[in-house]
């Protein structure tokens, strides 16, 4: 059953700690949302509003300690070819499209698969990762 108190003590528990991370979080996403903009081909205010937008989200949905609530390298170097040949509007629908996708994936609980993935594919994906990143700041 709801309470005040376990209202109370979910969000004022812990005010220092909350406000703390909360600075540091923002501290190192506004470069990082700044930066896999101009990777991705996109004026960087887009990626400030889009990570304002997800910071505020994840704040009152909840989420899990190491959820990555921001562009990845991952996704800002698979955007280029999508907002190049299709522009800005086909990403935010790729974006709720993805979202859509990974909701549908926690239902049907499909993170235990992970543990089938071997830790030389991971290996592999991060170092292609690395290459991929370091190509797109030729240009």
């Amino acid at each position: 059953m709801f309470s005040f108190d376990s209202l109370r003590r979910t969000w004022f528990g812990n005010v220092r700690g909350d406000v703390l991370s909360g600075l540091v979080v923002a501290l190192a996403l506004i470069p990082e949302a700044i930066g896999f903009s101009v990777i991705a081909g996109l004026d960087p205010k887009v990626g400030l509003y889009a990570s304002v937008v997800i910071a505020i989200v994840i704040a009152f949905v909840g989420g899990r300690p190491a959820m990555i609530s921001a562009a990845t390298a991952a996704t800002a170097v698979l955007m280029v070819g999508l907002v190049r040949d299709y522009g800005v509007q086909y990403l935010f629908a790729a974006t709720i499209l993805m979202g859509i996708f990974q909701i549908i994936a926690s239902w049907l609980k499909l993170a235990r698969l992970m543990r089938f993935v071997s830790q030389s594919v991971m290996t592999g994906f991060v170092n292609a990762l690395a290459i991929l990143i370091f190509m797109a700041q030729f240009p």
